[in-house]
């Protein structure tokens, strides 16, 4: 494991004085959530004569864990696989809450001295590469009304993540305008939002309405889940027992890593039974979450038409979710909206919900790379249309990476790896004295599909036109698996046919 780096003894007042007189840079950064300061850490762990900045559009570290302040918030991957490779996660819970994870991106950035290194409220609004120049020109905006700015790079990684931080999906219900209570989306969640006591109805059946539901329970009169379709959901101890043991012996690095190596191969185990006996691992967890509801709660309520995997599991601490439902503090509704009423929701089975607080838990929307808008040498790139290479380049996009998390494990494990990749290729170029690299793909091995088309998720189905494509075999296929992908970004020789520098 590499050295700490020694934080810059200067005031921190300085440091981004100095800084923002600095607009170019080897490589610009777009985003301070967790994939932006893991990029930035590895830089400066494998390449600390680069230089480097963060965009960040927000006044604080985190992205997601920033964002989202709903009670109850919280991880729906274990932390010992959604931690960074390079810095373990030093609690025993196997889910932790969004604060938690907020401090430990913010601890990581002031640990390897990124921190200083981010423009905060720094909105990208274009991207322009020039061949003659191998330069990339980001023009930005200021969220707190300064001035706009320009800054350069030779190179740059996008880590805005997939979804509008701007605005969730908020599909128009029929009659909303007649209710007289509060609707809210949880992207947007009122910060004195007082509940107690209120009637409150959360529609959907994702990871957000499963963790409401139990956050709220205590406080409301009564909560219920309205979805339209059920979800396979997963009780999971909240802590991890056994790493607990083995610390009483061995060091917290030791077992992390050991508990990281664990919950991989166990992830990827069960993705692929489920591919491959999705009947059995069905009744599997179906059978687990009749035991956990008795006769309290009809199973119906939890069993999808799909198969397990097709969309993304949700995952539930100790089942408390089961266990606020058989309380009676909480209910669970199969049933579609005709229409809201003044009082509440109005049902197609003709039954109706009273609320006096409406959570539409109802998704995201995508949006690429923040909004940004990708032009070389002049003409407009629609990424879109692109296929990705290793599922981190674009083709036809030069010296840029972007980075996806994985849809069925952990998202940090994608990351890690993936900056990995770019600090190999970055060196590489430089030991060959290369200014520019670009993905070159053929026609034939492009698809329709999306670089997250392992899912049928909602919001994935809806941004069919405005992810990146994948490709049919190779390197353009994305495989979602951390085993294979990890030998291909972490082991396999940079230079191949696909690329082309210069």
């Amino acid at each position: 494991m590499a050295t700490k780096v020694k934080e810059n003894s200067q005031p921190a007042q300085r440091e981004h004085f100095d800084q923002a007189q600095h607009k170019h840079f080897d490589v610009l950064i777009i985003g301070a959530g967790i994939s932006g300061i893991g990029a930035a850490c590895y830089l400066k762990r494998e390449l600390p004569g680069k230089s480097y900045a963060i965009l960040e559009r927000r006044q604080a570290i985190g992205g997601t864990w920033d964002l989202f302040r709903y009670p109850g918030i919280r991880s729906d991957s274990d932390m010992n696989t959604f931690g960074f490779g390079f810095r373990p996660w030093t609690e025993t819970r196997v889910l932790s809450d969004g604060p938690s994870i907020k401090k430990y991106v913010e601890d990581t950035a002031k640990e390897y001295d990124v921190t200083r290194h981010i423009r905060f409220g720094t909105r990208v609004t274009s991207a322009k590469f020039s061949s003659k120049d191998a330069t990339w020109t980001l023009e930005t905006q200021s969220e707190t009304g300064g001035a706009a700015a320009t800054y350069t790079a030779n190179f740059i990684i996008a880590c805005t993540g997939y979804y509008n931080y701007d605005k969730g999906y908020q599909p128009e219900f029929p009659g909303e305008k007649s209710f007289k209570g509060q609707l809210i989306h949880p992207q947007k969640w009122p910060e004195n939002l007082d509940y107690a006591g209120k009637k409150v109805v959360v529609i959907g059946s994702g990871a957000t309405a499963v963790t409401l539901l139990p956050a709220m329970a205590d406080k409301t009169a009564h909560i219920t889940m309205l979805q339209r379709s059920p979800t396979y959901i997963v009780s999971i101890p909240s802590n991890d027992f056994l790493s607990q043991t083995l610390r009483r012996f061995l060091p917290k690095s030791w077992v992390y890593q050991m508990a990281r190596v664990r919950n991989i191969a166990l992830q990827r185990l069960i993705f692929m039974l489920a591919k491959a006996r999705p009947d059995a691992i069905r009744r599997l967890i179906l059978g687990g979450a009749k035991r956990e509801l008795g006769d309290a709660v009809d199973i119906k309520h939890f069993s999808p038409k799909y198969n397990p995997w097709d969309e993304r599991l949700c995952v539930v601490p100790d089942g408390d979710l089961f266990k606020t439902l058989k309380s009676g503090k909480a209910s669970v509704v199969t049933d579609q909206i005709e229409t809201f009423t003044e009082t509440g929701i109005k049902l197609k089975s003709g039954n109706e919900l009273e609320a006096d607080i409406v959570v539409s838990a109802t998704g995201l929307n995508v949006e690429l790379m923040g909004g940004v808008e990708v032009e070389v040498d002049g003409a407009k790139v629609p990424v879109t249309q692109r296929v990705t290479y290793k599922a981190v380049l674009v083709e036809g996009v030069p010296n840029a990476a972007i980075i996806f998390g994985y849809t069925n494990a952990s998202w940090t494990l994608k990351v890690d790896i993936a900056c990995e990749y770019i600090c190999r290729l970055l060196k590489h170029m430089d030991k060959n004295h290369q200014r520019v690299v670009v993905a070159r793909a053929k026609d034939e091995v492009k698809t329709a599909d999306t670089v997250m088309g392992g899912l049928n998720s909602g919001y994935i189905r809806r941004a069919i036109d405005k992810l990146p494509r994948q490709g049919t075999h190779g390197v353009w296929k994305v495989s979602n698996d951390y085993i294979s992908d990890s030998a291909m970004l972490k082991f396999s020789p940079i230079a191949d046919e696909a690329l082309e520098f210069s």
